[in-house]
This record gives structure tokens, sequence and C-alpha cells, in this order.
């Protein structure tokens, strides 16, 4: 699918068919308002590479270069997802098939929550991590990483966010990602952290590409 940016904007893709990530992203992106932000979505013929990376770092930069080089776009790739180091880094990179291939969000968090069952206090302790790459047709540009730490409460509260967002206590709320307010969310949020270092990157695209 062709897509023709308007008059003086500069297209970037967001890796993603997740319509929760990218809208997201584009509520953190809105002050940057000469980015005509794309999403997989926009390239049905895409075909995304699989998965193979032993680290969020190392999946968003695959994920970025190879759409990057096989659409000629700038484009911004994430891999984000839970850590719980008193199961070891479960899930971890592994997030989002936590309770197998095909498992939705629920499964997902039912999984972790019997999993911790026993789990109490500081063993509750979780952080979320997200990377962000952002390449160009040429290769990688800029790989940055972000987190944000809490903890993983008894029971789901909340009915906004998504993945594990209706677990997750953030540190200084008593509230789950889900129970929070989204600009909240995407004021304090492992992912709006890792953007905010690759801010100058953003705004500096359209001295790169004119």
């Amino acid at each position: 699918m062709m897509n023709t940016p308007s008059p003086g904007s500069i297209q970037l893709v967001i890796a993603s068919q997740n319509v929760h990530k990218v809208r997201e992203f584009r509520t953190m992106l809105k002050n940057l308002p000469q980015l005509d932000l794309l999403s997989l979505r926009d390239f049905p013929d895409y075909l995304p590479l699989p998965e193979t990376g032993s680290s969020f770092e190392e999946i968003a930069i695959a994920k970025a270069v190879h759409a990057a080089q096989t659409l000629q776009q700038w484009v911004l790739a994430e891999d984000s997802g839970l850590i719980v180091p008193a199961l070891a880094g479960a899930p971890g990179i592994f997030s989002a098939r936590y309770a197998g291939e095909n498992a939705t969000d629920l499964d997902n968090r039912k999984k972790l929550l019997e999993e911790m069952r026993h789990l109490l206090d500081d063993d509750r302790c979780a952080y979320y991590e997200c990377c962000i790459a952002i390449a160009s047709p040429e290769g990688l540009e800029k790989c940055v990483r972000g987190t944000c730490e809490g903890k993983i409460a008894l029971a789901e509260k909340g009915n906004n966010g998504f993945g594990y967002d209706s677990l997750f206590i953030k540190h200084e709320y008593n509230k789950t990602f889900a129970e929070l307010e989204e600009s909240i969310k995407n004021r304090v949020s492992h992912r709006r952290k890792a953007l905010d270092k690759l801010l100058p990157t953003l705004e500096s695209l359209n001295v790169l590409l004119h």
C-alpha cells in the first residue's frame, strides 16, 4: 500500500499491529506534529520477522531493521514485557505468549497469578522493561531502554490498559496500571521512559531527511 505524506511531514512507521501500543505511541508523540505516524496495519503485505532474539533489545533492533529495509521507510520498533525476579525473570521476552503461542492477555495473567500464588511481599516485586529501536533503510540508528518498577497484585484490578496492566502496581501509586488514568500511565510507564531517550533523535529527523 502506498502512503503519501502530507506536505512538510516525515513518515515514521511504528512496527506493530498491536492497536494498544500504536495508540500509546501516537499519544506520546502528539507533540511532534511533523511526524506522520503509520503502523504495520498500513502495510498489509508486509510479513514481520519472526521473533528470535534473546533479549528485548535484540528483538526490537531486528524488528526495526527488517521493517526499515523491507519497506524502505524510517521505522520505530519496540519490544517490552514484564519481569518478575522471583520467577527467574519470567515472563520476560515471552510475556505476550506466557501461557502459550495463542494465549490471550487474560490467559497470561491467569498463569502469572497461578505461578505467584505462594509469593508474598517483596517476592511480588516486578518491573516492566521496554527497548525501542529506530532504523532507517540504511540500518539501525539508535536503541534505548526504559524500565518501570512495581509489584504484582494478588488479583486483577481496573479496566484500562492491556497485557499485565491490571496486575501491575506502580511504585508510588496504590493502583494498578489498569486503574490509572491513561495520561498518568503515559507519563510514568516504561515505554514513556524509553521514548524520552529517543526524542532528540526523533526531533532531528527533519534535519536528517532534508
